[in-house]
């Protein structure tokens, strides 16, 4: 047997983790496309349930902890990135943070509603209107934690559509379709919510329909991670995004 040595090599670039829930089929694709690929991004999955209630959201909490300890054990990650807007808005986004920091070696974390308040409060919205594929009662934790964080949400629209599977499929032209009917006159930007929206394709053909900047959960997520990582964002982020990350 033949003896060699060997050097360590150390990762200069940016690492960063993404909780992924069982059930969605768009988030990872979403960040392949809007992260540089020298981005170290490592995933992880949680159990999630088939239909979407803040019961199926909030049993999450408690299994944080586990999926998150199964990101690598080696890595040191500049952010952490938790998939789940709805989710984020029953567990609260501080106890995300607290279980996901018990479990893994991070500077940061985030999920889509801190990374939307923040890209609200960089940008000066104050009332946003909000486009779900969830009925009213989901969304209704959201328009609350954003109302405490300064952000009115008078416009709400939704696909009443609670089963995952078929929230992954709802096709980008009826997001268009839904979104240029909203009334905008008296709101600053539309926010389409949820990581499993297929929105990336419509974004700057919305912002050029009503005029005004487009929000969407994979699209704040991926910009609040790359600006807490310092990390690259690839050019084919689109609309809105490139306003948002004018630092």
């Amino acid at each position: 047997m033949n003896n060699f040595s060997y050097e360590l090599q150390v990762s200069k670039e940016p690492t960063i983790g993404l909780v992924v829930l069982q059930a969605d089929q768009r988030i990872e694709l979403d960040m392949r496309q809007l992260f540089d690929p020298i981005t170290n991004m490592h995933i992880t999955r949680i159990p999630s349930g088939a239909e979407v209630n803040t019961d199926t959201l909030m049993k999450m909490e408690n299994d944080l902890p586990a999926v998150t300890s199964l990101l690598p054990r080696a890595a040191n990650f500049d952010v952490v990135g938790y998939g789940c807007t709805s989710g984020t808005s029953v567990i609260g986004a501080a106890k995300i943070s607290e279980l996901i920091k018990s479990s893994c070696k991070t500077r940061w974390v985030t999920e889509p509603v801190s990374a939307l308040i923040a890209a609200c409060n960089h940008l000066g919205l104050s009332r946003i209107g909000l486009l779900s594929p969830y009925v009213e009662k989901v969304s209704k934790t959201l328009c609350e934690t954003l109302q405490a964080s300064g952000i009115e949400t008078p416009i709400f629209g939704s696909f009443n559509e609670g089963t995952e599977e078929k929230v992954v499929q709802i096709s980008p032209q009826s997001i268009f379709d839904a979104a240029v009917k909203l009334d905008t006159k008296e709101i600053d930007a539309i926010f389409i919510s949820c990581t499993n929206l297929n929105t990336l394709p419509i974004i700057k053909e919305i912002e050029n329909e009503i005029g005004k900047p487009v929000l969407s959960s994979n699209q704040v997520l991926a910009w609040h991670m790359a600006k807490l990582a310092m990390a690259g964002l690839s050019q084919n982020c689109i609309g809105c995004l490139f306003e948002v990350n004018k630092l």
